[in-house]
């Protein structure tokens, strides 16, 4: 990809911001969603001095390995980018070290392809002197040129009757094989499914052993098959360890493996006491559309062909939103949770956003091209129980223009995450 190539990420403003303010900022996210790029923009745009280090080097990073402090204290006076960082952990402390002798802004920006709290090795958190930038795969927003925040938009006030899309169910099943990872989105089919090909072998047989050293790449594979094959269902472990063969014990484990490596993505349950027959499992997703569809062995030509509806598609049309709504997250107006909803009864809604004022919006994801009564009624419950907390239910679905289906319950294209 050519610098020419290279979209504007919206998180570059506020990682700006975030790097004036603390003297360590971490951007975390998984392999290959950008993380290096946006590092190199905020080098670029800064007045200080600045030096670049990858740890995928085998050089530096055995240079870092064999006298940690002298790596770290190499550029006092600027702002030194670590890349990779959970490659060489013991990084950490002499970096808490330094700052709290020297605690000024942008001394540190470290990118990492796993989460740092959660690794076996990380001697220290940084607590009190870093602040975590998540970075995930260009949202549809940033690959259309607009700034996605649908969340805000919401609230602002939306007439449905208004909201009108040109997406068609056939370019829903086209984004979702295309995803968001900068380096294929645009490429053909079968090169994606190289480059994915490739991206899973690297990523289970040798970047998990950075995050857990006694790890078999394969069973790791096959516990990422297993999540995309029921993309956006809940994440029931017994059934998971019986469909890999694996003990319980050890499915827990490489599930939070793949997490950790940000390929997973957890949605838990709300919080919330309405009342006492929710229950308590998380969904679980893959991050990505694509790699979603590439290791359940969704090709494009079947998406396509099943544009027409069907429970497949939709699975992968709600981890599609999810996401897309995870992304819009780091840089939104209007600070919200991710949620989902589901009682004993089998009454669901399948995302549930929470607001920081407590006010909650619901949104039920749907394939089908028309909106039915049906498809309204895990709203309507949730409505009865919130009352004055609820702000709204909306269904999204592949329909081409928006529609209001009651008090406070709208039906809108899924385009709307990015198009509002």
């Amino acid at each position: 990809m050519t610098s020419n190539d290279i979209l504007p990420r919206h998180a570059l403003p506020w990682a700006k911001e975030l790097v004036e303010s603390f003297p360590v900022v971490v951007v975390e996210g998984a392999r290959q969603v950008g993380k290096s790029t946006l590092a190199t923009m905020l080098v670029e745009g800064s007045e200080r001095a600045a030096r670049y280090l990858t740890l995928d080097d085998d050089v530096l990073r055995a240079a870092a390995q064999n006298d940690p402090q002298a790596f770290v204290n190499q550029l006092p006076d600027g702002m030194l980018v670590i890349d990779e960082i959970q490659r060489a952990p013991e990084l950490l402390l002499p970096i808490k070290a330094s700052i709290d002798r020297h605690r000024t802004p942008g001394r540190f920006l470290l990118t990492g392809s796993a989460d740092l709290l959660r690794l076996e090795r990380t001697p220290d958190s940084l607590a009190g002197r870093a602040v975590t930038l998540p970075l995930r795969t260009l949202s549809q927003g940033e690959i259309n040129g607009r700034l996605d925040d649908f969340v805000t938009r919401f609230v602002a006030g939306v007439d449905p009757f208004d909201v009108r899309s040109t997406v068609s169910r056939e370019d829903y099943a086209n984004r979702l094989a295309a995803g968001g990872y900068p380096e294929v989105f645009r490429r053909s089919p079968r090169l994606r499914t190289a480059w994915f090909d490739g991206y899973v072998d690297r990523i289970v047989q040798r970047d998990a052993r950075d995050v857990r050293r006694l790890v078999d790449g394969n069973r790791l594979a096959s516990v990422l098959r297993l999540v995309a094959a029921n993309q956006a269902g809940e994440l029931v472990r017994a059934r998971l360890s019986r469909d890999a063969n694996v003990p319980e014990t050890t499915m827990s484990a490489y599930l939070d493996l793949v997490e950790t490596l940000y390929l997973v993505e957890r949605i838990r349950p709300w919080p919330g006491n309405l009342t006492t027959r929710q229950t308590g499992k998380a969904k679980g997703i893959i991050t990505d559309s694509a790699l979603a569809m590439h290791l359940s062995g969704v090709t494009p030509a079947r998406a396509a062909a099943l544009v027409g509806g069907g429970e497949l598609l939709g699975h992968l049309l709600e981890g599609f939103v999810v996401s897309e709504l995870r992304k819009q997250q780091t840089w939104s107006d209007t600070r919200f949770s991710v949620f989902h909803y589901r009682e004993t009864s089998g009454l669901e809604v399948d995302v549930l956003l929470e607001l920081d004022d407590g006010r909650i919006l619901g949104l039920e994801v749907k394939a089908k091209q028309t909106y039915m009564p049906e498809h309204f009624r895990g709203l309507r419950r949730l409505a009865d129980r919130l009352g004055d907390r609820f702000l709204g239910g909306v269904v999204l679905g592949t329909a081409d223009q928006g529609v209001r289906f009651g008090e406070n319950l709208v039906g809108l294209p899924i385009a709307s995450l990015w198009e509002l």
